[in-house]
């Protein structure tokens, strides 16, 4: 294991701010002593990033993102784009509003002497349809929909940039974080709708048979990997960020059912998706080895936790 100084007093932008694991990262920034600029197109709950310096922009405005980028030492890339399932009816839009845009935004940061970009990946969508679980970082990567073969190069382009420019990067490819600032009428992030739509008595809608299996990790467990692994000085770039369990959605809709002590939660089936891998968890004993990383939070305790964030925001 390679120790990592702290982030405290360092220049930190992040992209993508205003999102959920944007929210979060600010938060755990800030409590380790970092100065954070936060950018991105709003905020979802302003209230949360008190004490960010905040500046509204578009991925896509070349001028408004080398403004912002002056001055950073360390560079978050959360800029997500399309969910994986849409992105694959737009493939060139995907292509154009998060590769094209990343091209330019490294330019950017060459050119501004930033130390390192940390890019969160998609541990969930870059492997595609895998033979080996858990899923180790060097697995094939065979992505099934445009948002993970987005990523993929993306990651690919960081290696690109760090040969021929001396630009440092670290790569995290994330499984399926859910917690606090998840908002459940979004396209991502099930364990939120399932919980907003059980709250509001709603039919809960489910794509196949429920026994498709994925890796949810704890947002605060997320953003100290994030964090630690941007101070990483070892020879890895690249790591998985997961809890290294596999839960199929039947599951967690029985637990939800548990937390929310309601009784049973009405459901439809509805049939499966091209876009949806039948199993996918993730390896972590990289992380664990390098960085000393682990996942804290008890999947319960988690569980119950954001129920009651989700029950409380939506009063």
């Amino acid at each position: 294991m390679i120790a990592a100084t702290d982030i405290g007093g360092r220049p930190c932008l992040v992209l993508g701010a205003g999102g959920f694991i944007g929210t979060n990262l600010c938060r755990h920034l800030l409590q380790r002593g970092a100065r954070v600029r936060g950018f991105g197109r709003s905020k979802n709950f302003p209230d949360a990033l008190d004490g960010v310096d905040w500046v509204a922009g578009e991925f896509s405005d070349r001028a408004a993102l080398s403004r912002v980028v002056d001055g950073s030492e360390l560079v978050f890339h959360l800029v997500g784009g399309r969910a994986p399932e849409s992105s694959n009816r737009d493939p060139a839009g995907d292509l154009t509003d998060n590769v094209l845009s990343t091209l330019h935004f490294l330019d950017i940061c060459r050119n501004r002497n930033v130390r390192r970009v940390v890019f969160a990946s998609s541990g969930g969508t870059v492997y595609g349809v895998v033979k080996e679980i858990p899923i180790p970082e060097n697995a094939p990567t065979d992505p099934i929909t445009a948002y993970g073969i987005g990523k993929l190069t993306i990651e690919k382009y960081l290696a690109l940039y760090r040969h021929l420019h001396g630009l440092d990067s670290t790569i995290l490819r994330i499984a399926n974080p859910f917690g606090p600032f998840q908002v459940g009428y979004r396209k991502q992030g099930v364990i939120a709708a399932f919980v907003q739509q059980a709250l509001n008595g709603e039919v809960l809608e489910i794509w196949g048979d429920g026994e498709v299996v994925r890796d949810f990790v704890y947002i605060d467990d997320v953003v100290e990997a994030i964090t630690d692994a941007a101070l990483y000085e070892g020879p890895h770039r690249i790591f998985n960020v997961g809890q290294g369990t596999g839960r199929s959605v039947n599951q967690i809709l029985m637990d939800i059912e548990t937390v929310l002590d309601r009784g049973a939660i009405e459901k439809r089936y509805r049939p499966s998706r091209l876009a949806d891998v039948p199993v996918n968890v993730l390896d972590i004993g990289l992380i664990r080895r390098e960085i000393g990383w682990q996942p804290r939070e008890d999947w319960l305790s988690a569980l119950r936790a954001t129920v009651d964030w989700i029950a409380e925001a939506g009063k």
